[in-house]
């Protein structure tokens, strides 16, 4: 497996030198911004990475105001009090996306919190204490426990809660790929993920970075060569890797 040190030299060659590449890491919110974080935020967050999912990412984002006042902003008791009824009626809610199982997601990811939460004292201090090298196990945990957390979804759920999480877009798969690890085109798979793991903890322990900027730095490297305004724009608008 190639050095970081190699993907960075690349990454900084595509993107106009060191500085132009260090200016497209983002912050890292830290630990103790996701302890302060309230339960319903982070449902919030799962929701509009659920209905983000396999739908243009901008209309979620235009019509948020409506999903915060359709659900009770995301109130996690609260909505776990509702009847049937208020589910049903979501269905033909106008502010919304009127997706069926997603809505129903919602309410099962409020009990997915509140379990957690009353495990933990509240899910952002969860997270916090998840280490960072066993994203897998974390993501596994959501598949698990969650409704709609699995793959993709689960990755950008724990990237825009500000935990510090890499991202298997197509660029980081071709990355890793172009740098030894032996993973698929997809990387779905058990063994895919494992190994994917295992390089970015070899490259946290070689460099000392965060999982998030090994992850931007390693789609910088390889794939489409993105100018960095065209990054900044991604950038403002939510989008990741």
């Amino acid at each position: 497996m190639d050095r970081f040190a190699t993907i960075r030299a690349q990454a900084e060659r595509r993107k106009g030198g060191p500085e132009v590449l260090a200016s497209l890491l983002p912050p890292v919110a830290g630990n103790a911004a996701l302890t302060a974080m309230t339960d319903d935020r982070f449902l919030a967050g799962m929701t509009e990475r659920i209905f983000c999912a396999g739908f243009v990412w901008s209309v979620i984002k235009a019509k948020w105001p409506g999903f915060e006042a359709a659900f009770h902003g995301f109130e996690v008791g609260r909505l776990l009090f509702e009847p049937d009824e208020f589910w049903e009626g979501l269905a033909s809610d106008t502010r919304i996306v009127r997706h069926g199982p997603k809505i129903m997601a919602v309410r099962d990811n409020a009990r997915f919190i509140a379990d957690i939460a009353g495990e933990h004292g509240s899910f952002g201090r969860f997270l916090a204490e998840w280490p960072a090298g066993d994203q897998i196990g974390l993501l596994a945990l959501l598949a698990k426990r969650g409704t709609r957390l699995g793959g993709m979804t689960g990755q950008y759920f724990l990237r825009f809660a500000g935990w510090d999480a890499f991202i298997l877009s197509r660029d980081v798969i071709a990355c890793l790929r172009d740098a030894g690890v032996e993973i698929s085109e997809k990387a779905t798979s058990k063994r895919d993920l494992v190994a994917a793991q295992a390089a970015f903890n070899g490259w946290a322990a070689e460099t000392g970075l965060p999982y998030l900027h090994l992850s931007r730095i390693c789609a910088m490297s390889a794939g489409a060569n993105n100018p960095p305004e065209v990054i900044r724009s991604y950038m403002d608008g939510g989008e990741e890797d």
